[in-house]
């Protein structure tokens, strides 16, 4: 009788995925995001750009998906020992990461995506673990949390003249945490 081998996470799809990720990043790092084509990632990940364009349709669904991939954490949020504290830890790390270049060429990426609420979902996973610490205080939704942090941190990013400051993030934390 013949065994047969079930498809596996980690096998041949996952690691031309993965090949692929790793020449996107590491183009995006040598050389300007406007110079970034589809045959130089192929080359890059030793793949035919038919792959590419089988898997993602065009390089900006490419670029999405590598930015999805990396918006996922790593580990959980910083446990501080307080709600304000997890909520300002996590905040102030948002606020760097996504206001540098590399950031906002991120969420550039994702909004361009087709799946844009995917990233709801992570920061919304994100700021439940946090709250979900801290069973028995009052606390806000993660609807909230999202609507009075992420938002204008995003706007700020995204369309004002400067990010929000450091003192500002922690104002909307005090307004979001407040009864």
């Amino acid at each position: 009788m013949a065994i047969k081998e079930a498809l596996r996470p980690g096998g041949r799809s996952a690691r031309v995925q993965e090949s692929i990720h790793t020449a996107v990043r590491e183009l995006l790092e040598e050389q300007e995001r406007s110079s970034v084509t589809v045959p130089q990632i192929a080359t890059r990940a030793g793949v035919t750009p038919s792959t590419i364009y089988r898997r993602w349709g065009d390089l900006s669904a490419l670029l999405a998906d590598v930015a999805l991939a990396r918006m996922r954490p790593d580990s959980e949020p910083t446990n501080t020992g307080s709600l304000r504290g997890d909520l300002r830890a996590w905040a102030e790390q948002y606020l760097d990461e996504m206001s540098s270049e590399p950031g906002r060429n991120m969420m550039r990426d994702v909004q361009s995506s087709a799946t844009p609420g995917y990233c709801v979902s992570i920061l919304s996973g994100q700021l439940q673990t946090i709250l979900e610490r801290y069973p028995d205080e009052p606390k806000p939704s993660v609807d909230r949390l999202i609507n009075m942090l992420v938002a204008p941190t995003v706007f700020h990013i995204l369309f004002a003249a400067a990010a929000l400051e450091v003192e500002e993030l922690h104002q909307l934390i005090d307004i979001a945490l407040a009864p």
